[in-house]
Order: structure tokens, then C-alpha cells, then sequence
């Protein structure tokens, strides 16, 4: 079959916002390095299109308050070498959906509610400032979850058959975190 030109043309002229569109993400892939600006770590993270948010392994969460304001104390649950508190304010309280297998009918709860910060990551040379919700993710082989939420300020598209595609983090130490 061959195209008319005229159909040929209509054809690049429908497809040519797309392709600008995606030359302007930057792709990742499933799994990237990420750096935890303002903690000096930098962890392995899965990038999941399929969840909302963003989740950092942490334990022994405290809420608290500071002048007034609710802060959150917690410690990484990552390694045995992360044994210092972090302190940071608390954005807001967010709602999860519990898995089926997390679901515990004498309690009731369909979701659990997890403290979410403000945190700058660096993954590539991109830094922004994302909300990350604190839970033990020790269980799981990523410290850090990246949901659709944060992919979208990093302007991303997710190659699932790549992975540390960004290469190693290397943001600039006085880069401004992008809205």
C-alpha cells in the first residue's frame, strides 16, 4: 500500500506535537540512582508509573511540634549505618490504599495514613523538590519508591526496559529545585 502525499503529510503533521512533546522529557529508567539532597545519601530507586506517590523507607516515625508547627521525626530504614534522627516538617498526612493482603478486616481501615514530607532529589543532573510518604519499606529491595506524582516534575517517560539510564546523580550544589 502507498500513501498519497497529501494523506503522507496529514499523517507527519498529526504525529509532529508528540514527538516535540517527548523531546522534551528525559527518560529513566525503572530503576534509577537518586540522591537525597539535604541528607548526603544516595539510594537505589524504582520509578512506578502505577503509584501516586512517592515512599521513603523510614522507622520509628514521631510526629511533633515545633514553634507550633508539626514536624516529623523518623530514621532511614535502610541500613544499620543510618542510625541519626531526621527532622523535617510535615507537609500533610497522606491516605494509602492498603493492599489486599494488607487489609485487616477487624480493624476496618481500607487505608493506612502516612506522614509525607518535602524533599529534594537529584536523579541525572535534574533536582526537584517532591512530597515523599515515610514507611518501612525494608521488606521491599528499593529504599525509595518514585510515584507518578514526583515522575511528573521530573518531567519523565519511564523505559521499564532500562535501567539507571540518568546515570549516577550530578545536580549542580546551588541548583534551584524546579516547580
Amino acid at each position: 500500500m502507498r500513501l498519497k502525499p497529501f494523506t503522507l503529510l496529514i499523517c507527519l503533521l498529526l504525529c509532529l506535537p508528540g514527538l516535540a512533546i517527548a523531546g522534551e522529557k528525559t527518560v529513566y529508567g525503572l530503576n534509577e540512582y537518586a540522591q537525597l539532597a539535604g541528607i548526603d545519601l544516595e539510594v537505589a530507586a524504582k520509578l512506578d508509573t502505577g503509584a501516586k506517590t512517592a515512599s521513603l523507607s523510614a522507622r520509628d516515625i514521631k510526629r511533633f511540634k515545633r514553634n507550633g508547627e508539626s514536624w516529623v521525626r523518623f530514621y532511614l530504614a535502610i541500613d544499620t549505618a543510618h542510625s541519626h534522627p531526621i527532622e523535617r516538617p510535615l507537609a500533610r498526612v497522606s491516605k494509602i490504599k492498603r493492599r489486599a493482603g494488607d487489609f485487616d478486616p477487624e480493624e476496618g481501615k481500607q487505608y493506612t495514613a502516612r506522614p509525607v514530607i518535602e524533599l529534594d532529589i537529584c536523579m541525572g543532573t535534574a533536582l526537584r523538590s517532591i512530597e515523599v510518604n515515610l514507611t518501612d519499606r525494608s521488606a521491599f529491595q528499593y529504599p525509595l519508591l518514585i510515584g507518578s506524582e514526583a515522575l511528573k516534575r521530573f518531567d519523565a517517560l519511564v523505559d521499564p526496559s532500562l535501567k539507571y539510564a540518568a546515570g549516577k546523580p550530578a545536580c549542580a550544589v546551588d541548583a534551584h529545585t524546579a516547580e
